[in-house]
Order: structure tokens, then sequence, then C-alpha cells
């Protein structure tokens, strides 16, 4: 499919005119219709999860494998192929196909297990998030189905067998799209309004021959009535009459129905485990979950109910395709009762409607001055962002204790993964990293999707930080739940940072800020934060341990672990992320204290609570820390062991950068107005000079007679910036590296107890099994950090005005400001997805049909993390969450002219 931006996406104006779009998300805001409450809800993957293990070890991956999928009845989440569903998952659509060389239908997505990939778990289909309005008012998703019977076992052998040296096996590599016998299966969701949604498929034989596919666009029920919990039995039935149309009978939707164009065979089952097949015992009910399954695939004509009824429906299409031709079907999803053209003889009218309105909205959000292939990756990476949304169901209670209408789970459950977190209650439309390898929310995540998610959709994203907050989610202890497979881990504490991020980008847009939402979510925050001051602050001494803090297996030792070492280590890291958290805390307290002046106590509490920390970053009190070294010029995490002996670990990686992220301005005219807390404020810089000193700076005042609060001083900011922008260390020609690539020729290995512990730099997977080995922190380019990067250096620049120049590159003899290096590094990121002056994608790397296809080379995947090297594409693929942060870098900083081309000089440096 060979994709351009709309033409209408240039015609953006400084003072748009309200959309139709945006008069969608007025309504939503204002609670007069409903335009969000069916979106694309449903999961890629719900087989393999936490959520529906009831094993005794936690062996998720095998106690609900693919195998079991299309058979077993989920208890929590369905899945589906392009799907969606209402907000609370009673009624679900999605898309199933076979190809009549395939042992199954094609109903989910097909992957490897954390166990058979040889880099952790990863999905092994091609598709694509093509397009998305934040109402969802209009959609497209598009699935590359093979001709072929589909490899699924030759995937699962070839990457078990390859190493963790060797690179994953993928679909594209086994041949079945080579002359290009494929279907382009394009499914696109318009909605009339917000109960009646279009459903248009079409079918592209891309290869050189008529071939035939089968289509079953299915309806079904998410499973609420098998838990003995007393719910009402849903009921789906075909319509009386000849057109096919099936009537929904859901209790609390009341009466829909679903026409079909056309003369499809309704194939009706139940959405019930067939107990049989999976277990060898007698099924419970008489048609099944893979009723539809088995008489497409296996002619089996007693697997589906001849009475056309029951919990599951498909709407059966055989079609012949011709070589590079199409095929178009049409259904409709609605609470109004089908008129007698089925369809309607309005659907291609709404269709060409939602889809000029989408380009008349993408107008007003991307700048105009971006190229063509701009627009493409920011109106991408935006449609991957709201594809991304889940309907995410997990009862912990009710999952560790078991369901009246089932045997009682293993008795080790209940001290086992997640037990002490009984109050968790999620049943929500949440955000998700990738609705196939994590298809769960992670804290830390959620908190970077909602930056760009603020550009479109504020009200969503603020709704996002705010529900994470509430009390079925946040432990009484005041702790963030981190993600499914641990809920009590621990992540960077960025979530004040979003919600004051976010809060401005809707301020921006509405000429008003929230001061509601910001209220709300700094309540909740100040439980975090002093969960965070008294469980993470081993010794009172304001440097944090915070554990492994999402960057994996960027430490010498598996830093969620007890370290073979014994003692703990103080991290660099840790206590930066709570210098951030502290600053980022007291720029909500001061905008709060603007409009209540009871916040100033509160803003005068985290000045001087982030002074501490400062104080205990650089060591200027000779407490025997030091996170500094100041013959490197670079912070490093320190080994305390059980003799009170300290050990820097010498580790050129993005802990010694994170310090930069703590970082916050005063303007003199908070200083003016809020004279309670400047009153404080020079207290303390007149009689705690030991504390103060180590600010940068609070008694010389920057550009325009602003204050700095910075853990470094100008001197220490430049020594980190020239190790960060060497081309031979940190700096890429598409970001910053997770960690220093001196460490390529120079390993960091420390000894301990005879076994040897190491770190190499590695730019793209990881050889190592630590956190599943699907994570890399030893050389890639991450997109979160590197935004925060940007973000502190715009800050600093803030301050200190054009007159502080660095060299960058190091070495290079090019001077820059600040504010000119954060816009370099913008561009670097941005120009991953652009194609460059040889018309390549650097995330495509050596996938030629990428490259070079028509039909594949505008279809761009936002991933996971990126080789620090070449800039291809690492990890998961659809990873749209943290990576579309993409979508703000390009609108606040543009694209480069050019693709920087990589270089590298040698270096000389002893690294233990």
């Amino acid at each position: 499919m060979k994709l351009s931006a709309p033409p209408d996406i240039q015609s953006g104006t400084e003072e748009p005119p309200v959309t139709a779009e945006q008069a969608r998300l007025n309504a939503s805001h204002q609670r007069t219709a409903h335009w969000k409450r069916w979106g694309p809800y449903v999961s890629e993957r719900a087989w393999g999860t936490v959520r529906e293990d009831y094993s005794a070890d936690g062996t998720a991956w095998e106690f609900f494998p693919h195998d079991h999928a299309r058979s077993r009845v989920y208890r929590w989440n369905e899945d589906g192929l392009a799907g969606i569903c209402d907000r609370h998952q009673k009624i679900c659509f999605a898309l199933a196909l076979w190809n009549e060389r395939d042992p199954i239908l094609k109903e989910r997505l097909f992957g490897l297990t954390g166990n058979e990939g040889n880099h952790g778990e990863d999905v092994k289909e091609c598709y694509f998030y093509v397009d998305s309005t934040p109402t969802h008012s209009y959609m497209k998703y598009l699935y590359k189905y093979p001709q072929a019977a589909f490899p699924y076992a030759w995937l699962v052998d070839e990457n078990r067998r390859r190493g963790k040296d060797a690179k994953e096996f993928e679909l594209i590599e086994t041949g079945v799209f080579d002359e290009d016998r494929y279907f382009d299966v394009e499914i696109e969701y318009a909605k009339a309004a917000p109960e009646d949604i279009l459903a248009r498929i079409t079918v592209f034989n891309r290869g050189p021959e008529t071939a035939r596919l089968h289509v079953l666009p299915t309806l079904w029920f998410r499973n609420t009535w098998s838990w003995g919990q007393h719910v009402t039995r849903p009921i789906l039935r075909r319509a009386a009459g000849e057109v096919p149309i099936v009537e929904i009978g859901e209790p609390d939707y009341g009466a829909r129905w679903l026409a079909c164009d056309g003369a499809p065979q309704l194939l009706f089952t139940e959405n019930e485990t067939n107990a049989r097949r999976l277990f060898g015992v007698d099924n419970d009910a008489r048609y099944v979950k893979d009723g539809i399954n088995d008489y497409v695939v296996h002619g089996d004509r007693d697997a589906v109910n001849p009475e056309e009824r029951g919990t599951k429906v498909a709407a059966h299409y055989v079609l012949d395709v011709g070589a590079g031709q199409s095929v178009t079907l049409r259904l409709r999803l609605s609470d109004l009762p089908p008129v007698p053209a089925g369809v309607g003889r309005d659907f291609d009218d709404v269709f060409a409607a939602r889809l000029r309105e989408a380009g008349e909205y993408y107008a007003t959000v991307i700048p105009h001055d971006l190229s063509a292939d701009a627009q493409l990756v920011v109106r991408q990476s935006l449609a991957g962002l709201l594809w991304s949304k889940q309907f995410y169901h997990y009862v912990v209670k009710e999952w560790l204790e078991g369901d009246p209408g089932q045997p009682p789970p293993p008795p080790e459950r209940l001290s086992g993964r997640n037990h002490d977190w009984m109050q968790v209650y999620n049943a929500d439309v949440i955000s998700m990293p990738d609705k196939w390898e994590y298809p769960w929310y992670a804290a830390w995540d959620l908190a970077f999707h909602c930056v760009p998610l603020a550009l479109v959709d504020a009200d969503f994203a603020k709704d996002q930080l705010t529900l994470i907050l509430r009390e079925w989610y946040m432990h009484p202890n005041g702790q963030l739940p981190a993600y499914e497979w641990a809920l009590g881990d621990v992540n960077p504490p960025v979530h004040a940072w979003a919600a004051w991020r976010v809060y401005k980008i809707d301020k921006k847009q509405r000429g008003s800020g929230d001061l509601q939402f910001l209220e709300r979510v700094f309540h909740k925050l100040l439980l975090n934060f002093t969960w965070w001051v008294n469980r993470k602050d081993a010794e009172g001494m304001n440097v944090f341990q915070g554990g492994f803090l999402g960057l994996d297996n960027i430490g010498v030792f598996d830093r969620s672990r007890p370290l073979p070492t014994g003692g703990h280590l103080e991290q660099s890291d840790g206590t930066s992320w709570m210098a951030m958290y502290t600053l980022n805390l007291l720029a909500i307290a001061i905008e709060l204290a603007h409009h209540d002046r009871a916040y100033e106590d509160v803003a005068s509490k985290f000045w001087e609570h982030f002074l501490y920390i400062a104080h205990a970053m650089n060591n200027r009190g000779n407490d025997g820390i030091e996170l500094w070294d100041k013959e490197d010029g670079f912070y490093y995490d320190v080994l305390h062991l059980p003799d009170g002996t300290r050990y820097p670990l010498k580790v050129r990686s993005m802990v010694g950068l994170i310090p930069l992220f703590a970082v916050e301005t005063l303007e003199p005219e908070t200083l003016r107005r809020l004279t309670g807390f400047r009153t404080r404020l020079e207290w303390f810089v007149d009689h705690r000079p030991d504390l103060t000193c180590n600010v940068a700076s609070m008694r010389s005042c920057g550009r325009e007679e602003r204050r700095l609060l910075s853990i470094v001083s100008p001197d220490q900011l430049r020594a980190v910036l020239r190790t960060m922008l060497d081309e031979r260390e940190f700096l890429s020609p598409y970001g910053i590296r997770a960690l220093s690539r001196i460490h390529k020729d120079h390993p960091y290995v420390l000894h301990v107890n005879g076994i040897e512990h190491r770190v190499d730099y590695e730019p793209a997977e990881s050889s190592t099994g630590l956190f599943g080995g699907n994570s890399n922190w030893r050389g890639p380019i991450w997109f979160p950090v590197n935004f925060l990067l940007i973000e502190s250096l715009q800050k600093f620049h803030h301050y200190f005005g054009d007159d502080f120049t660095v060299e960058c590159p190091t070495g290079s003899g090019q001077m820059m400001t600040l504010w000119q290096v954060a816009a370099e590094l913008s561009r670097r990121l941005s120009s991953i997805f652009l194609r460059g002056g040889d018309g390549r994608r650097p995330v495509f790397g050596n996938a030629e049909r990428f490259q070079q296809d028509p039909h594949w080379r505008d279809l761009i995947l936002f991933h996971e993390y990126f080789n620090g090297d070449d800039g291809s594409a690492v990890g998961a693929s659809h990873q749209t969450g943290w990576t579309g942060l993409v979508a703000k870098l390009l609108k606040q900083s543009g694209e480069p002219e050019t693709t920087p081309a990589p270089r590298h000089r040698p270096i000389a440096v002893a690294v233990r």
C-alpha cells in the first residue's frame, strides 16, 4: 500500500476553525455525546498474560499458550485482529481470515513466548496502525496475510535454534511474501454516530494469480457469565428476513444489529471453552469457541448452531480475488434498526466525510511547514498511540482466590505474584505500550504516552494520569503499580513530570489551565513521594536506591534483586529521578500557589528537599557518598558494601546523564508574587550556604533575572556534555545511546566471589537473558530518556541564554547553544523514521522490502528502541507509546535537512 500525506494537511492556518473532529472531542468533554465509547479497545494478545495465568508457579506463557487461544475462554480480556469494542468490552468485533492453507483461522496475531524467542517474546506478523482520529470516528488498520501456509512451526523452531548473539528470525525472512503472494487486508471504521459504526474491509491481492480468501468479520460477547457471578447471558440471533442481519441482545446496552452487505453465511457458536480438545473431558456447552474454526477449516458442519443463535457469530465471505485486484466488504454495527438496504445508502458518504474530516483535523495538529514525509510520520505515530488503547481488566483479589464457578486455584498463589496488591481493581481503557508484546499498562511508559496523546486528546491524557493514582490502582502505602508481572516493582517517578507537561500542553491549547486536574494529581502524588522517601532512602541521607528503575540490564548487576556482594547500591539515577520528582512537584505547587496561597508552604518544602538531594549527589558536605567523579567529570552508581566500603561502578551509561533531568527555573514574577515562598528561599540562601552552594544558581540571576535549580553546576554541565556529545561515546547519528560506545572495546568488568560481571556495548539486542532478554539498555537509543535530555537542555538554555555554548559534536570545533544542541538531538531522533537523501529510512535497516516496495515503504513502525549505530529498529515492533514522542519532537523542532552520516573517531580510555 503506497501512502502519502493527505493534500489537505498542507492547508493549516494559525487559528483554524473548529473542525468536525474537534467538535466531537468537545462533545465528549462536555459529555453530551459519547464519541469515545467505542474504539480499538480489543487487545492484540490476551493469551500468555499474567491475568489469564492460574498456575501455581506463575508460568503465564505455558499456562495459556497460543494453541489454547482459539478454544479456551478468556477470563479477563478478549483479543482479536483489528478489533473494536465498547469501553466495558461487553461486545467485541474483529476480523478472522483463512487462506485455505493454514491449519487454523487467523483470528489473532501469532508470536513467540518469552521462552521461545532468542530475545524474549516477539510478535511474528506484519500489521500496521495506519490512521485514527482521537474519537475513533475514523480508523484504518492494515494486515498483510500470506497466501502460502503461515510458517508457525518454522518461526518457533528457528528462533529457538538461534542464540542470543544472533538476530531474531522474522516472518518476512521466511519468504512467504516472495513474488508478492499475499493479501493486503485493510479494515476501516467510520462512525455515523457514537453508537453507529461502519466497517469497510478491502482485500487487495498483491500476487500474480487469482487467489481465494475466506473473510470472517466476527462479533462476540466477552464471557462474563461463566464465573459464578449471576450475570445475565446475552444473545446473538439471526434476524428474520433474507438480508444477513444479526440481532444483538445485551442486558446493559439493549438491542443492536450487525448488518452485512452481500450474502455471507452467518455462523453461530458459543464463546465457551472446548474442554474436550484441550483437556479430554466433556464440554459443558454443545457449541464452543472454536466451532467456527472447525466448520470453515475442517468442514465440521456440526460445529456451528443450525438454529443460528449463540454468543459468537461470523459472517463467512469466500472471495476469489484477481491478480492486482481488490474486493470490498461493508458491515454496520448500530443501535438503530437496519434499513432494507442493510448497511444503508449513506454508507459511502459517511466514510468519505469522516476521512475528509480526519484530514481537516490533522491539518490543525501537524505543522504545515513539515515535508509530506514528516507529516506522514507524525500522523502514523499518533495513529499508533490511539490504536494502542485497550480495555484492561484485572481484579487481583478475584484472580488470586478464584471464581465460584471454577475449580479453586492452587493455594501457592496466595503468597505468590501480586498477592500484596489486593486493592487492585482494574476495568478501564488504558494506553498500552504495545498491545501484543506488552498488553498491560506500565506506570512510567504510560506517563510518556500522555505527552504526545495530549497533542490530540488532552482529556484522555489527563484521565490516564488521574486513573493510575486512584485508590483501585495505587497501593495504600502510596506506591504506583508498575506492571502486571510485578506490580510492586519500581519504575522511575515520572508521573509528576507527565502531569505537569500535559497540564501545560492543555493550557496552551485551551487558553486556561485545568487547575482541578493539577490539584487532584498533586495530592495523590504527595502520597507517592512520601512512599519513595520512606522506602527507597536506605540511610536517610537523600541518596536513593530504587531498584531497576525501568532501565533493565543497564547496570553491572540485576538492580531489582539482592546484590551478590551484599549491601546496596547508591544509585545516581535513583537519586536524580527523585531530584527531578521534587522539582516537578515544586513547579506544580508554585502554579497552584498562584491561585491558592496555601500552596506556598508546600512549594517551600519541595525546594528545601531538593537542596538536600543536590547536596547528597555532589557531596559538598564530605559525607563520603560522592556520586560525582571529579576526575572523569561524570556520575556513577556507588556500591555500598556491608563493611561500609563504597566502591564506584564506573560504567558510562545513561545513569550518569540522568542527573541532567533535575533542572527547573524560577521566574522573577513568581518570586515577586509569592512573597512567603521568596522569604523562605532567601533565608535558606543566606543561612544554609552549605546546601545552596550545590544549586546553580540561586544568587546569580540568569537570562531575564531567572534563577536556576539544578543538581549540576555550570562546570559539571560542561563536563557531562563533553562526554555525552562525543560521537565516540554517547552521541549517535540517531540520538543519545544508553551506554557509551567506549565499552565496545573497553568492557566494564567486575569480579565478585569468583564470578565475572561485565557490561559490554551492545547497540541492538541484548546477549544476556536479564529481564527476559527482550530489552537492552547497553547501547541502543531509547526515546523517553532522549526526550527528557532534550527538555533539560532547553531548560538550561532558558536560564543561561545564548552566551553558554558547547562543542557539538565534541571535537568538531562547532559551537552551539544548548537550545541548538536540543534541536540537533531532536532532529537526529526524528531522522530514524524519515526517508533520507538515499530514499531509505534508518528504522527499516536492511529490510529491503520495507525500504523499496511501494506497498511497504510508507508503513512506519515505531519500535521500542533503536540500534545505537545505525538507527534500525529493535524490540517490540508496535511500541508506539513512548516512541510516539517523535510526533512532539517533529512538531517542536522540525526535521533535519539531511540525514547525518555516522562517524567514529578512535578513543583511548581505560575502563576497568
